[in-house]
């Protein structure tokens, strides 16, 4: 077998396979992440050609961030029952197909069904899930590294696709833009296909940084079905902590996807910067944050995340409540970029640390859930901001609205008080 061949001569250079099975996970998110942003350069492409106005277009852009949100629950399920590789590459051609069909959409209902359902169902069937599955299963050192890294793909998806993406809709039209995400997309389902194995122990290796010492054993699937996202939701119905990771997470989604990756290049457009330089913006934030949610990986490994949270939290209000004000100038923006960007995810690796810390092997199906309320409130936001654009005739109030929730997310992540999980038996519908 080709993975079998590739770990043993990795193992002889003293690397671990779960690098590499890292890096086509963070290809994978970096893939569906630059799908899901690149919708927000086309609202005005669309508008222009189909008159369909802004509000109409965000309402098919908010389903994408509600099922991308819905699925994570269900993802851990998928890969509990399919396996890693085979939801990563379902999850790959599905969004290749929802961008290819859309370029020959010609009513309002197939851009809901195309960039809207089948666009969120593909990039949430792995989510933050699947990094937080993958870093789980690989790594039993270095996991909030790990964590970091591959969260900070999504990033990445803006920083590579992004500016391209504006380009060639200025140059070549918007159906153009859409095609170096569908290779990403294709190329990397090989890659997946190839290379990706659920466990270590199916190539007889432990974990990174795990007892090598120990036969290593293949675990045994979790007996888990469609009703275990559910009773796993209402285990914590009455948790503290659920509460305060997801609503703080709701608003980490509608402070960062809803409102600035899908409306930047539009608010920006408002104020007379154009779209290529406007993406450039974005891309200025992607770098940023790149480098943010690496070292708040590092940070979550070392320090108490609610305080962390807290600051991250609190640093995004700040740039928000700024933004209106600012020189709509690439220098203007690019202080914003910086401050703003720097945090843009940070928030997830402590968030994830914080899940670990309450509920053990349970926490990636819980994350699920608390990851639905990012997307739920990437979804308002979405839709609010383009309907209060449609109704003001401005972004401000929707700027200011994100700010305050932030400052709000700031304080309560503090009542999320670490505790160190009791063990639980793998049979409640654990995913390793």
């Amino acid at each position: 077998m080709l993975s079998t061949r590739l770990a043993h001569w990795m193992g002889r250079r003293g690397l671990h396979y779960g690098w590499l099975v890292a890096a086509i996970t963070f290809l994978t998110a970096l893939s569906s992440s630059a799908a899901l942003g690149l919708p927000g350069a086309l609202l005005k492409p669309l508008s222009h050609e189909f008159g369909w106005s802004v509000d109409q277009i965000s309402t098919a852009l908010a389903v994408r961030f509600a099922l991308f949100g819905l699925m994570g629950p269900f993802s851990a399920l998928l890969m509990e029952r399919f396996g890693l590789r085979n939801v990563m590459v379902t999850a790959l051609a599905v969004i290749a197909a929802g961008l290819g069909l859309v370029r020959q959409m010609t009513d309002f209902w197939q851009l809901v069904l195309l960039l809207g359902v089948m666009l969120g169902v593909g990039s949430g069937m792995t989510a933050l899930v699947l990094n937080a599955v993958v870093a789980n299963r690989w790594f039993e050192q270095r996991r909030g590294l790990v964590m970091g890294l591959l969260t900070a793909s999504s990033a990445t998806g803006q920083l590579v696709f992004l500016p391209i993406g504006t380009w060639l809709i200025e140059h070549g039209g918007w159906r153009m833009a859409l095609l170096p995400v569908m290779a990403s997309c294709a190329l990397v389902a090989v890659l997946a296909l190839l290379f990706v194995r659920d466990h270590p122990q199916e190539l007889g290796l432990a974990p990174y940084g795990g007892d090598t010492t120990v036969p290593p054993v293949v675990p045994a699937r979790a007996p888990v079905s469609i009703r275990t996202p559910f009773t796993t939701l209402a285990s914590v119905r009455a948790d503290r902590v659920f509460w305060v990771l997801f609503g703080s997470f709701f608003i980490c989604g509608l402070s960062t996807n809803g409102l600035i990756q899908t409306h930047f290049i539009s608010l920006c457009g408002d104020a007379g910067l154009g779209a290529v330089p406007a993406a450039s913006v974005l891309a200025m934030m992607g770098t940023f944050d790149l480098v943010g949610t690496i070292l708040s990986g590092w940070l979550s490994d070392r320090y108490d995340s609610r305080y962390l949270l807290c600051w991250y939290y609190g640093v995004r209000g700040l740039s928000l409540a700024w933004l209106p004000s600012a020189d709509f100038t690439l220098t203007g923006l690019s202080l914003f970029a910086m401050f703003y960007g720097l945090d843009w995810i940070a928030t997830v690796p402590p968030t994830v640390k914080l899940a670990a810390q309450a509920w053990g092997k349970r926490a990636p199906m819980i994350f699920g859930w608390v990851f639905a309320g990012h997307q739920l409130g990437a979804a308002v936001a979405a839709y609010g901001a383009g309907r209060i654009r449609t109704i003001s005739f401005s972004y401000s109030p929707a700027l200011y609205t994100a700010a305050a929730a932030c400052g709000v997310a700031a304080l309560i992540v503090l009542a999320g008080r670490r505790r160190v999980a009791a063990p639980v038996p793998v049979a409640e519908g654990a995913v390793n």
